[in-house]
């Protein structure tokens, strides 16, 4: 996958790059990330003035139209397929992981940061950008945002991941959509809060009973909106769930089984000293 980043400050980017997945995926050529500056478009060749006062008065700056849109057709010429034009603005769909798995469709992408109080009207007339959101909220530039993107796609370009399930499994993933379920690992006690037992029985299809019901009951205390209406509540267990519910042990309640995890914490801290 290539992407493309058109923006003001293309130094904000040079730290993210070489970080962790994306780093890795970029050196084994997985995916290309490409910097452009627009204001190497600007038809100020003196100062490299990009943005103008409003017409009809108000405060800030706005992006001017020619210096964008040259630099966006420029850019599209760049490689053989012009690539998905997305442009960051509040004003966008708001992200969510369905458009994420959309995005990574593309095999290139450019991704259009704005600044200052926005863009021309006429940048997004000309050029009929994909306009994307990250949230209500408004930043400073679209910097931030791209960088949402970026890390949200490239973790479904095949082998980004060391594992593929990962992306599978995650919160907002696959055909429910639910929140991802608790995860748990060494050490099996500590202060009183134990590891479920179900975790810890090696009976896989209980295991995997047991997470979806987590998955279920999560989305239901935190993200309600998620659920619809063929999406059975937590109160509503199958017989299977029900079944794996009574493989669960102590559960971080720190009740029956509070004692014997206070010993193997013990036990644990004795043998770390």
């Amino acid at each position: 996958m290539r992407i493309d980043v058109l923006t003001l400050f293309p130094e904000i980017f040079h730290s993210y790059l070489g970080q962790s997945v994306l780093k890795k995926a970029i050196e084994r050529g997985l995916v290309e990330i490409h910097l452009h500056n627009i204001r190497d478009w600007s038809h100020d060749k003196k100062h490299h003035k990009v943005d103008d006062r409003p017409f009809g008065g108000g405060p800030g700056m706005v992006l001017m139209a020619p210096p964008v849109v040259e630099c966006v057709e420029a850019v599209q010429a760049m490689a053989d397929q012009p690539g998905h034009l997305v442009m960051l603005t509040p004003q966008g769909r708001k992200l969510n992981q369905a458009i994420v798995e959309e995005l990574a469709q593309h095999p290139r992408l450019l991704l259009l940061c704005g600044r200052y109080e926005g863009f021309d009207e006429r940048i997004r007339l000309i050029l009929k950008p994909d306009e994307i959101s990250i949230g209500d909220y408004v930043l400073n530039g679209g910097e931030v945002a791209a960088m949402v993107v970026i890390d949200a796609v490239i973790r479904l370009v095949p082998g980004v991941l060391g594992d593929e399930e990962s992306s599978r499994q995650d919160s907002f993933s696959g055909p429910d959509r639910l929140l991802d379920h608790a995860q748990y690992t060494r050490p099996r006690c500590y202060r009183g809060y134990e590891v479920p037992a179900v975790l810890l029985s090696g009976n896989h299809r209980a295991i995997e009973r047991w997470r979806l019901m987590d998955r279920r009951r999560r989305t239901e205390e935190r993200r309600r909106d998620l659920l619809d209406s063929t999406t059975p509540r937590s109160g509503e267990s199958t017989r299977d769930e029900k079944a794996s519910k009574n493989l669960l042990g102590g559960c971080g309640d720190g009740g029956s089984n509070a004692e014997s995890c206070a010993t193997e914490s013990q036990k644990n801290s004795e043998e770390g000293s």
